[in-house]
């Protein structure tokens, strides 16, 4: 299925594109770390770049779904904030992975696409696959623009681990207070890491 998946990313952008990839290993099992990055409410806990994600049209998970996201992703020479508008193209939560196609922005990546995958390495931890093809951009190196992107995608992946954890002990505290505030017997033999 992921052959199927490069393939279809790389026929779809052509032969111009620049093409880059990272990836990583998550201490983390697969589900959870796909509950992470598979969510747009959810970016900002592993993306620290991205300050908002606004739903544009569509729905969530389906092919078509559009979103904005914002942030300090890369310099502006004004210093304001950048923009994407972002289109779902695939996802698929059985093989862990999704394309999203970047339509318009101020970066000047527009046409771009981005392919998330995860596959499970065992002992419950997950491998991620980041890969970008994006079209060339005007007065910049294709070494600088695909080393720039690989570092600040590695940088995400890096993050993922502690979203992650953070997100279970966030859980673990909001289960503990519920159970407390109905007066569960259980609520003093819980621990909390």
């Amino acid at each position: 299925m992921e052959k199927k998946e490069e393939l279809d990313m790389t026929d779809e952008v052509g032969a111009r594109k620049w093409c880059g990839s990272v990836g990583g290993i998550v201490d983390a099992p697969i589900d959870k770390v796909w509950n992470m990055v598979s969510k747009s409410s959810r970016l900002h806990e592993w993306m620290p770049m991205v300050e908002n994600c606004t739903d544009l049209s569509g729905e969530e998970g389906v092919p078509g779904y559009t979103r904005l996201v914002s942030g300090f992703m890369f310099p502006q020479k004004d210093g304001d904030r950048s923009w994407i508008k972002e289109t779902l193209v695939h996802m698929d939560p059985l093989s862990h992975s999704y394309v999203y196609r970047m339509e318009a922005s101020n970066v000047g990546l527009d046409g771009s696409l981005n392919l998330l995958k995860l596959l499970d390495y065992g002992d419950g931890s997950t491998l991620v696959h980041w890969k970008f093809d994006i079209d060339p951009v005007e007065g910049v190196s294709e070494e600088y623009t695909v080393d720039y992107l690989g570092y600040l995608y590695k940088s995400c992946i890096n993050r993922i681990e502690g979203a992650v954890e953070a997100s279970c002990n966030e859980s673990s505290v909001a289960f503990l207070k519920q159970e407390v505030a109905s007066g569960s017997d259980n609520a003093d033999n819980k621990v909390v890491n």
